[in-house]
């Protein structure tokens, strides 16, 4: 399976450090000799900073490139040049970019992937090599990526403005809905809210399973969609985390409301063309299953909220845990809900208990 663009620059961000430890190190030792230690110590994090467990530094890469940022004009300037300090500074923007898990173009991802060569290379690391063969199986995706934008561009062109003889006008073999032939429809009728579904709230070809999928086109995209969620929630593969690239109006809430409805309880007979996913799945029907819909411009961190059965959700952790397993859920993450940090283990404990989720 090829690798997504994050997961491309993931892995080649871990290859980068590998690479830039040994040599950072060395340069820090040759110019400070035993104070190399005491000079990068206000540049780490405390659990970065060498303790009673581990004697060492514990470098990730965000602490190599900004110990070789900070400290250019002592130790890196007669090593390296300009150039590889603009590396460094990008490079750096790169990390932060993936930390935050922005999305990544074809084009940045090969911007990013080339720097790292060039910045390994500079320092002899033999990281270069396997940091390179993404650069170049990107390249040739990117290539492959051309070669279909091109054909694609080809074929429209070689009929547009040359319609076929004979076709009627599309007025003719279609109706539209009756609202929209009557005029009574509303524009923000179209606007999906996958919370206002999740509230029960809303029109019914958004809130209702089988008006849902009865006005539903299923296209390739959202049947593939579907029937691998099928498949992973009764056991038989699939994707456990599908990411969903597309741009405004491209059908990202459409598709998380299909899944929403699909695995609703509702028999799969009785939703519009969904015998043909259930088909394609291998499954006789979707299991039973608990869901959690988090919408992130619906959960403010500042206003904690209260539910029916009493619990105060502050977090997006918290709220996921209570959808799951109510008060009972909610305790599996309650600790770190209330101080608003990392839950840990607790999440993986949380689906282990209600799974398939």
């Amino acid at each position: 399976m090829a690798l997504s663009n994050l997961e491309r620059i993931g892995t080649a961000l871990e290859l980068l450090k590998a690479g830039l430890k040994p040599f950072v190190e060395r340069e820090l030792q040759a110019c400070y000799r035993d104070r190399w230690l005491t000079e990068i110590q206000g540049l780490l994090h405390d659990d970065q900073k060498p303790g009673k467990k581990a004697k060492g530094v514990q470098w990730d890469i965000q602490a190599l490139l900004v110990v070789m940022w900070d400290q250019w004009n002592a130790v890196f300037k007669n090593i390296l040049g300009q150039a590889e300090r603009s590396l460094v500074s990008e490079l750096r923007d790169v990390r932060n970019r993936w930390a935050h898990q922005k999305a990544f173009t074809t084009e940045d991802a090969y911007r990013a992937l080339d720097s790292m060569v060039r910045l390994l290379t500079a320092v002899s690391a033999p990281e270069a090599e396997e940091v390179d063969r993404h650069r170049q199986e990107l390249m040739r995706l990117r290539y492959e990526e051309q070669v279909r934008r091109e054909s694609r561009r080809v074929a429209v062109a070689s009929v547009e403005g040359k319609p076929a003889a004979g076709l009627k006008p599309w007025r003719d073999v279609t109706t539209p809905h009756p609202d929209v032939a009557s005029g009574r429809y509303q524009q923000a009728e179209f606007a999906a809210d996958l919370w206002q579904v999740y509230l029960k709230e809303g029109t019914d070809e958004y809130r209702d399973p089988d008006e849902f999928f009865r006005r539903t086109f299923l296209t390739e995209g959202l049947r593939k969609l579907l029937s691998s969620a099928l498949r992973r929630l009764s056991g038989q593969g699939g994707d456990p985390v599908i990411e969903l690239q597309t741009n405004f109006g491209g059908g990202k809430t459409h598709s998380m409301l299909g899944l929403f409805h699909l695995f609703s309880g509702t028999p799969a007979g009785n939703l519009p063309g969904l015998e043909a996913v259930v088909r394609e799945a291998g499954v006789s029907q979707p299991p039973e299953v608990r869901r959690a819909v988090l919408v992130g411009t619906k959960n403010s961190p500042g206003q904690p909220q209260r539910k029916s059965d009493g619990t105060v959700v502050r977090t997006l952790w918290g709220e996921m845990a209570w959808q799951l397993g109510g008060k009972e859920g909610y305790r599996l993450v309650k600790e770190a809900d209330e101080t608003s940090t990392n839950p840990g283990d607790a999440l993986r404990l949380l689906f282990n208990r209600y799974a398939p989720a």
